[in-house]
Order: C-alpha cells, then sequence, then structure tokens
C-alpha cells in the first residue's frame, strides 16, 4: 500500500457515497480517484484496469455534464431498463470481454488477462448506465465488485481489496436508494 492508494480509496468512497444520494459532486471525486489509479494499476500490471480507469477520467466528465443538463433541462431523471435489454447487454459484454482477454493474454504481459477484460468491459458498461442514472447499473457493480476483491487481493493491493467489500453493501444499499428514487418520479415502469 502507498500513501497514494490511501488517496484514491478516500476519493473513490466519496464518489460512490455521494453518488449513492444522487450528487453530482461524485463526479469531480471519480475523477481524481481515476487519475491516481491509472498510474497505480499500470505499476502492478493490470493493464486493463489502468485503461479502464483512463476510461473513468472522461467518464467522470460526461457524468457530471448529464447529471447537470442532461434529461429536460432540469438534470437527468432517474430510469429503469428492461429485462430483455439487460440480458443482451450482458451477452455482448461477455463476448467483446472474452475478446479482449485473449489479445491481453496473448500479445501483453498483463496478469489475469481474462478476469481483469472482464471486469474493465463490465465496468464500462455500469459506468455508462452510472451516468445515465439507470437503477439497475448498482447490481451491476456488485457483482463486478465481488470480482474485483479476488482481482487486487491477488496482488497484494490489500486497501483497494477492503475499499471493494465495502462497495459491495454500498452498491447494495444504492440499488435500493435509487429504485426508491425512481419509483417516487411517477416515471413508466421501464425505459
Amino acid at each position: 500500500m502507498t500513501a497514494w492508494e490511501g488517496v484514491a480509496v478516500v476519493l473513490a468512497l466519496a464518489y460512490l457515497l455521494l453518488a449513492m444520494r444522487g450528487n453530482i459532486w461524485c463526479w469531480p471525486a471519480a475523477f481524481f480517484s481515476t487519475f491516481i489509479y491509472v498510474v497505480l494499476f499500470w505499476k502492478v500490471s493490470l493493464l486493463m484496469e489502468s485503461v479502464l480507469n483512463g476510461y473513468y477520467l472522461l467518464m467522470a466528465l460526461y457524468g457530471f455534464w448529464q447529471w447537470r443538463y442532461g434529461g429536460r433541462g432540469e438534470g437527468l431523471s432517474y430510469q429503469t431498463w428492461c429485462l430483455s435489454r439487460h440480458v443482451r447487454l450482458i451477452g455482448i459484454t461477455a463476448l467483446v470481454a472474452l475478446g479482449l482477454g485473449y489479445v491481453m493474454d496473448n500479445y501483453t504481459h498483463a496478469d489475469l488477462a481474462y478476469l481483469d477484460s472482464a471486469t474493465t468491459c463490465f465496468a464500462v458498461v455500469g459506468t455508462v448506465m452510472t451516468a445515465r442514472k439507470v437503477v439497475e447499473n448498482w447490481l451491476y457493480w456488485v457483482v463486478i465488485d465481488i470480482v474485483s476483491i479476488y482481482l487486487y487481493m491477488s496482488k497484494q493491493m490489500v486497501l483497494t481489496s477492503g475499499l471493494f467489500v465495502l462497495y459491495v453493501g454500498l452498491a447494495l444499499a444504492s440499488y435500493f436508494t435509487w429504485r426508491n428514487a425512481y419509483r417516487s418520479q411517477g416515471e413508466p415502469a421501464f425505459a
């Protein structure tokens, strides 16, 4: 563990707690946390995690813009997606992850290439869903976070692994918080 990992963890936790409440300031916390993680993951040869955090940098800007200006001019509303949309999305994402895992395993020095690619691909999807305020994004994050705990422990990133243990519980709580907020909007059942 380094001091930088500690700073990244604190900012990442701030992101999740603020996102859970639908607070737009989650996005600046995400931006700075992911900046630090880009470097940390590169140093421990989790290349796809490093690339993923580079993506998070851009998504922090997009998320901030969406939550501030998206929707009907007063910010973005919560939404849900139907089961068939999720099934298609999961299938496509899994296929992309397998292909990317193959490339990373055979053409780079990446460790745990398939697992690293899977968490990365699903995190890309989960981040877009978060930025669009799709309630079910939190269920994706529960699974991603559980798998990530193993990935980070295998690299002795104990503090980050601990953060992801917290993330599992917070993602579950966030799902119920967002689901209640969605229901209070009085919108149609599925988008």
